[in-house]
């Protein structure tokens, strides 16, 4: 299994991260990387993320900034 992230605008247009993420192998160690790097991929121009296992949305979208 392969945990990836979708990274959005607002309108759901996606854009390239501003760090870029490896696939990770659980849901745990993706969400982990998320909470470590979300102020650099907010300010890199992400707005929000949807993770994905194997290509099936588990969850999202989720914005980046406290008040999304």
């Amino acid at each position: 299994m392969a945990w990836t992230w979708r990274f959005e605008k607002s309108d759901g247009t996606e854009v390239e991260p501003a760090v870029r993420p490896e696939e990770f192998t659980t849901q745990g160690d993706a969400e982990s990387w998320i909470g470590e790097q979300w102020r650099d991929l907010l300010e890199g121009g992400a707005d929000q993320v949807t993770l994905f296992d194997d290509g099936t949305k588990i969850y999202g979208p989720m914005p980046l900034d406290a008040e999304g």
